[in-house]
């Protein structure tokens, strides 16, 4: 039997819901990413701009994540395609909320000891999307 070598810069795993350890890990970084919000001072445009009540949030983030980053399509099986941009549109989103969102989910995901290669890959993702769904200029 030969092992297979992959190339340098290859991830270990084959999608990056493989990589960051299924269901039980993105529900922990979810959560935390939200108890994070609701805690640090330095947060605060972003959880203003969620409103009260945060368990409906935490849930559709989950659901998104799993299928977004290659695991189940639970979002898109309860709701259809995620729509990010039209969906985010009656929230003020500018660059206050999206460097808040991408450092609190940093966050989360370091303290919960996501690989760090992982995390990076990750964030450029992340930044391109939140950048994407920006809807005001400051």
């Amino acid at each position: 039997m030969q092992i297979e070598e992959k190339p340098p810069g290859t991830p270990p795993f084959e999608t990056p819901f493989e990589w960051i350890g299924g269901e039980e890990k993105i529900r922990a970084v979810v959560e935390r990413f939200y108890d994070l919000m609701d805690l640090e001072p330095g947060y605060a445009q972003l959880r203003a701009s969620h409103g009260s009540e945060l368990s409906s949030a935490r849930q559709k983030l989950f659901w998104f994540l799993c299928g977004w980053m290659g695991g189940p399509a639970h979002y898109e099986e309860r709701f259809g395609h995620p729509r990010l941009r039209m969906r985010h549109m009656p929230f003020s989103i500018g660059i206050v909320e999206r460097d808040q969102w991408l450092a609190c989910m940093d966050q989360a995901m370091q303290e919960l000891g996501v690989d760090a290669d992982l995390r990076r890959r990750l964030a450029q993702s992340f930044f391109q999307t939140a950048d994407w769904m920006r809807n005001r200029g400051a």
